[in-house]
């Protein structure tokens, strides 16, 4: 039998915010599964406010400081996140995005703590600079540690930040099993106005032209076309979604597509779902698409990103091409029209075997334990 011999370790994530997003959401799951542990850990905003996740997790005794940057390179964020790590004698950083790697390294420098980097998402389209090939070098070289969260990120920090592929771990964001509140479950039916035999496709997303909503709608016009059992609920919100109400008009959907605004909670929303649409034109791992397959949902998603590393084309989902609205209306007419239960199952599966929020926290935990020169001893 192992047991890890380990040392009390003080980690500070270093992160823009921690409003409501992918990256936040995986900095409070790291810090709630390592609650029992022999960690400390608190949290360094570069942006302000902190948002409503760090207004949550202050209120639960988690420590979190923040310093709103400057425009441009802000050197005094430097001195003060330098100061802030040898007040608390802090044994690790964990930076989460690239601008925050920057400032944390650097103040890092010449001091025991050690560094890990975590790139959770690219922008679309992706891009480099000069100075980037410049000064991305010296900074590998003072970090001990580079994560990505799929291998298709991974491969954009090689070909785009000029990291060395072998110095980058994968590791996947985990979530915790998505718990439905049964209530709300049933009040939300009553929302809508759906014949019995409706199959119905949903999404969740912020309004943003890289979810490419309107591809979405194209694609399910379509599909109605060959299956009229079809409806569509929207959830989210943002800068896209007069051209959503647009393009809903314009196709003459509106009566089978449902736009239910920003939800801060829509698990139940996601619970009435029988398929989950991803249509992004770019993802790292989206924590929507995990929560789906926690439920046991199959998914259509673009060949974007992480997606294909979640979903298993005809396994737990269907993979169709990017921006590509014939593709995607395929896929739903053919999911909309076969016996569920197995994919279903093959996607809670998936959930379980890859992530789950247990999985990401205990590769941290080792990532975290390495770093720190803890070491594991075998006992019978």
């Amino acid at each position: 039998m192992n047991s890890l011999v380990s040392s009390f370790k003080k980690i500070l994530h270093i992160t823009y915010d921690m409003r409501i997003g992918g990256t936040e959401m995986v900095i409070k799951n790291i810090i709630d599964g390592s609650l029992k542990s022999d960690t400390n850990m608190s949290i360094f905003c570069i942006e302000e406010p902190i948002g409503p996740w760090g207004r949550s997790l202050q209120s639960r005794g988690i420590n979190i400081h923040s310093k709103a940057r400057k425009p441009g390179f802000d050197i005094d964020l430097v001195h003060v996140l330098r100061s802030h790590i040898k007040k608390h004698d802090i044994d690790i950083i964990h930076c989460h995005q690239y601008t925050p790697w920057v400032y944390g390294a650097l103040a890092a420098a010449f001091t025991k703590t050690k560094v890990i980097f975590t790139e959770h998402g690219r922008f679309y389209p992706d891009s480099s600079s000069w100075k980037r090939r410049l000064v991305n070098p010296l900074l590998v070289a003072m970090t001990d540690k580079i994560t990505a969260i799929s291998e298709a990120t991974k491969t954009a920090l090689s070909e785009f930040e000029y990291i060395p592929s072998p110095k980058i771990e994968v590791v996947y964001n985990g979530i915790n099993e998505l718990s439905v509140d049964r209530a709300k479950l049933e009040h939300a039916k009553t929302l809508f106005t759906m014949p019995e035999n409706a199959f119905v496709l949903g999404t969740i997303a912020r309004f943003d032209p890289i979810k490419n909503h309107v591809m979405m709608l194209d694609a399910f016009a379509v599909a109605r076309e060959s299956n009229p059992d079809l409806f569509l609920i929207i959830v989210g919100d943002g800068e896209e979604r007069s051209n959503i109400e647009t393009k809903i008009d314009e196709l003459g959907i509106g009566a089978y597509v449902k736009l239910t605004g920003y939800q801060q909670d829509p698990s139940h929303y996601l619970a009435m779902f029988d398929v989950f649409l991803l249509s992004s034109l770019s993802e790292g791992t989206s924590m929507t698409l995990l929560e789906s397959l926690s439920l046991g949902i199959p998914c259509i998603v673009t060949d974007a990103g992480g997606n294909s590393e979640i979903i298993e084309d005809k396994s737990n989902g269907f993979v169709v091409p990017n921006n590509n609205s014939v593709e995607f209306a395929k896929a739903i007419v053919e999911l909309s029209k076969v016996n569920l239960h197995g994919m279903s199952h093959s996607a809670r599966q998936s959930f379980e075997r890859k992530f789950t929020n247990k999985l990401m926290v205990q590769k941290y935990a080792t990532s975290y334990n390495q770093l720190t020169g803890d070491v594991v001893e075998a006992h019978d």
